[in-house]
């Protein structure tokens, strides 16, 4: 069996800096000085994540601290405008957050972070309530794994296990993430499952072949290789 892939309670931090709606300004930007993070998590009732406040959505105070934004400014960053005369969290923050569950995995959280283009998320339970965060650094921790785990789990739960009889002759190389499959295979169709299959497996970078079978198998020209 392949292993389950992690999921964002692998790797979230269970503490979290957090604000409620009332906090002021100087508050936020008190704690986030004391946290070393950019943003916070706006809380209200028991813990449940309404919103999320950053430098970003602080920034407009100080931009705006010597004069009056133009009328073509005012009309054109209304929401810069109402932060640099916000003084709350509940005034500052982004709302609705973007949030992600504690068992999704991190592809998944990977996608959110990217669509959403922020840098980490709140963890939430089913009912909205703060659970942790997780950062990017979170999710790549996956290709932290030496060659040598990457190795056994392709051996393990990829070729043993759903390849035995036609890949058994192949020899698994991991270099700095990468796994180049080597040897001979009888059935060289299924060299693009193994490949989307080894793949799968976290904390792997990339996939090579140099395999040899009935049919013929062009080599990469510049190191004797086939990428799928």
């Amino acid at each position: 069996m392949l292993n389950a892939p992690h999921i964002v309670s692998d790797v979230m931090t269970e503490t979290v800096a957090a604000v409620d709606r009332q906090a002021r300004f100087k508050e936020i930007v008190e704690t986030m000085e004391r946290w070393k993070v950019s943003a916070l998590p706006v809380l209200a009732g028991e813990g449940r994540v309404v919103g999320v406040v950053s430098e970003a959505d602080l920034l407009p105070k100080e931009e705006f601290r010597e004069s009056d934004p133009e009328r073509l400014a005012q009309l054109r960053r209304v929401d810069d405008v109402r932060r640099a005369e916000a003084v709350t969290a509940e005034e500052l923050m982004t709302t609705p957050a973007l949030t992600v569950s504690a068992n999704a995995t991190l592809s998944q959280a990977a996608r959110i972070m990217a669509r959403g283009a922020v840098k980490r998320l709140p963890v939430v339970d089913g009912h909205g309530v703060l659970r942790g965060i997780v950062s990017r650094a979170d999710l790549l921790k996956v290709f932290l794994r030496s060659d040598e785990e990457l190795a056994e789990e392709v051996r393990r739960n990829v070729l043993s296990e759903l390849f035995a009889p036609p890949a058994q002759g192949l020899q698994v190389e991991v270099a700095d993430g990468v796994v180049t499959l080597r040897g001979r295979v009888r059935d060289t169709s299924l060299i693009p499952v193994i490949a989307r299959l080894v793949r799968s497996v976290e904390g792997v970078v990339d996939v090579a072949f140099d395999v040899t079978g009935p049919a013929s198998v062009r080599p990469d020209a510049r190191a004797g290789e086939r990428r799928i």
